[in-house]
């Protein structure tokens, strides 16, 4: 038999395997009432995703469920619930609840692809600018607690109202997807290609998780000076 070089295994990482079905996992989404959190529900859904959206208020959660719009596979819990029963869960709180959060749901979340998506940034008159994280990013710190789980970053530069818009039927963008696990990211690309228009590439390892957060500044900085929603395409793969 003949094995893989390491620049074979890298290659072999970019893209998913065509192999992967994803089409019956449910997707729990913590922080799922801001709007990335409530876009991404409403882009799985429409993809015949089970979504479930988590809230440290269930009743909030079930609210913003219910603004999705009639007919949608989705339903609002409270954030415990959402780990304990989705398949996949994306986490999308704000970067200050990150650590508490994820530390309250270890039991939860133990052996699941836990997807971060949460972007460290400090904000003044000057714009966004990219925040110091001890671990070297979000995605690093939710490994670092989660030690149970299986973390792979993905979804940072996906316009939330790009996929709130109803009038928008295709996201023109790669999702650039992270992580150390080859049988998650693969799996969490499939997933990001679920979403018409977008396809997921992957971007490297958990410990390169720093830039790609970071870069979000940069687009927030693009998307001001052009009244734009812009979004990144890797080309040549």
């Amino acid at each position: 038999m003949i094995g893989w070089s390491e620049r074979d295994k890298e290659i072999g990482h970019m893209m998913s395997d065509a192999a992967v079905d994803v089409t019956g996992l449910s997707i729990g989404i913590l922080g799922g009432t801001g709007d990335q959190g409530k876009g991404l529900a409403l882009r799985f859904a429409l993809a015949g995703h089970t979504v479930l959206i988590g809230s440290r208020s269930a009743a909030r959660a079930q609210e913003a469920a219910e603004a999705l719009g009639p007919g949608l596979p989705v339903r609002g819990a409270g954030n415990a619930t959402v780990a304990a029963e989705a398949d996949v869960v994306i986490v999308a709180v704000p970067w200050d609840g990150h650590r508490a959060l994820l530390e309250s749901l270890r039991a939860e979340l133990d052996g699941k692809i836990v997807v971060d998506c949460v972007n460290p940034l400090g904000f003044d008159k000057q714009g966004a600018y990219a925040l110091d994280v001890e671990e070297g990013s979000a995605a690093q710190q939710a490994a670092a607690v989660l030690t149970g789980s299986r973390v792979v970053a993905a979804f940072h530069h996906v316009s939330a109202v790009l996929l709130l818009d109803p009038g928008v039927r295709e996201i023109d963008l790669d999702v650039l997807v992270l992580g150390d696990d080859r049988e998650a990211t693969d799996t969490v690309q499939e997933l990001a290609s679920r979403i018409p228009g977008a396809r997921g590439v992957y971007g490297g390892r958990l410990r390169n998780a720093g830039q790609v957060e970071a870069f979000t500044a940069n687009l927030i900085s693009i998307n001001r000076r052009y009244k734009a929603h812009a979004g990144l395409r890797v080309t040549d793969v």
